[in-house]
């Protein structure tokens, strides 16, 4: 097998000034410069107004034309920018590029989401579920099961004894979720929608006002549990504010708290194994995401729900909570 060329600064150098040639050759072109992020995709500014992605094998590629076709039938859906792509192609055999425009902003990470900014964050929410399925699928986006979460609560349990034992977090929380209130937040049947799947805080654009300005890399979406995307954001902004805006978009208790419950449950696992010395994830930023999952919001008892197939319909539906419960804070 062929071992896939690794882009360099030159070649991304050349690549850039044959996009955006302007007439004169002697220019030197806008400043390249690489962003500071791990991932498929080998990512690099191109000056002020663009950025330039690179696949680095053919997997990725094909996620990358996929990426392309979804972004254009999810934009019309969204009040949040998405990426345009200015120039596509291919930079060595096999492997795409995208010259994609600048969103204005900066990460989640740097910017705290306001009350309008979550308003934002709840037009995301609606517009995913009103990109029908089915287009989604023809477009090659994968389907996914939902996650057991009584497997990733058992997984977590075990994690967070050896977060207590390093001192990095109270094991005892972990009893909030016991078996049966997993059970009962177990996915419902005929809920999947059109899930980003990956929205951490590099993947939010957020500007210095708190406002959501836009959503980038689109290469990993599924057609799956819309509380994936709830736990995203939980992590990414902090479990109140992800509560309210997926509230605000129509989610009853169950997906709410499912989100809820899948972003506790991932925080404590990844941390205890970055402890143990698996993966390179910066422990400021585990140790961050941790603290945004488990901001209370008052919607924490799980009590018994009615019977309902619908992931809609009134927060009240989560036994002894209250109606009021679903707002977070």
């Amino acid at each position: 097998m062929t071992q896939a060329p690794t882009p360099t600064a030159d070649t991304v150098r050349r690549l850039v000034r044959t996009l955006l040639k302007d007439g004169q050759d002697t220019a030197p072109g806008p400043e390249i410069r690489p962003v500071a992020e791990v991932g498929e995709h080998s990512t690099w500014w191109v000056g002020a107004r663009h950025v330039l992605r690179l696949a680095h094998d053919r997997e990725a590629a094909a996620r990358q034309r996929r990426e392309l076709r979804l972004r254009e039938v999810v934009r019309p859906h969204l009040p949040v920018a998405v990426p345009v792509s200015v120039a596509h192609g291919e930079w060595a055999p096999g492997l795409t590029y995208t010259l994609d425009t600048r969103i204005t902003g900066g990460t989640a990470g740097e910017h705290d989401v306001s009350a309008v900014g979550e308003d934002d964050l709840a037009g995301l929410f609606s517009g995913l579920r009103e990109v029908p399925a089915r287009q989604a699928r023809n477009l090659g986006v994968p389907r996914t099961a939902p996650r057991s979460l009584e497997a990733l609560r058992r997984m977590a349990v075990r994690a967070a004894e050896r977060l207590g034992a390093a001192d990095e977090f109270d094991p005892a929380l972990m009893a909030q979720l016991a078996a049966p209130a997993a059970a009962q937040l177990a996915a419902q049947p005929g809920t999947a929608v059109l899930v980003h799947h990956d929205l951490k805080g590099e993947h939010l654009v957020v500007s210095a006002d708190g406002r959501v300005r836009g959503v980038l890399d689109w290469t990993g979406a599924v057609v799956g549990d819309p509380a994936e995307d709830i736990a995203g954001v939980a992590v990414a902004v902090g479990s109140p504010a992800a509560v309210r805006a997926a509230t605000l978009a129509g989610y009853s208790a169950r997906p709410c708290l499912r989100g809820l419950w899948l972003a506790r449950c991932d925080t404590v696992i990844r941390l205890a194994a970055r402890l143990e010395g698996r993966g390179d994830a910066p422990l400021p930023l585990l140790r961050a995401q941790l603290r945004h999952a488990w901001e209370a919001i008052l919607l924490e008892r799980v009590t018994e729900f009615r019977e309902d197939t619908g992931d809609t319909g009134d927060p009240g539906d989560i036994g002894d909570t209250g109606a009021t419960g679903a707002t977070g804070e």
